[in-house]
């Protein structure tokens, strides 16, 4: 028998807004879908950090942008930069910056068992 299940980000299962973030997360079992939108001046260090403690982001994230810029620097000094039309992937140990005008709007999936990655402490 098909499994085909269908669902809304405009009805989520879970919703994290720390500062200047909203995430809405979708679950599909072991799978979370989530449209992440981080405002212009969002930076990891001073919006997510407060709420989950550590150095740098400890996720892992999978997604694609598709609209807005995003500055990824990792511990170890490497960076990039994730446009719109951008598909990527970045290894937990990194900080993020929205450096464009407008929001950052992501939309990223994973399997980690947590609403997007740590923010919530889940």
């Amino acid at each position: 028998m098909a499994n085909l299940t269908k669902k809304s980000f405009d009805n989520p299962d879970d919703l994290i807004s720390p500062d200047k973030t909203r995430a809405e997360v979708l679950e599909f079992g072991t799978v979370k879908a989530i449209r992440v939108t981080a405002q212009p001046g969002w930076t990891w260090s001073e919006c997510i950090k407060p709420h989950v403690g550590g150095e740098s982001c400890q996720a892992g994230h999978l997604g694609a942008c598709v609209q807005g810029t995003m500055r990824v620097t990792h511990d170890d000094g490497t960076e990039m930069i994730v446009n719109a039309g951008d598909a990527y992937s970045i290894s937990p140990g990194h900080d993020g910056e929205v450096i464009s005008d407008e929001p950052f709007i992501g939309y990223e999936f994973n399997n980690q068992g947590k609403s997007f990655a740590v923010w919530d402490n889940n």
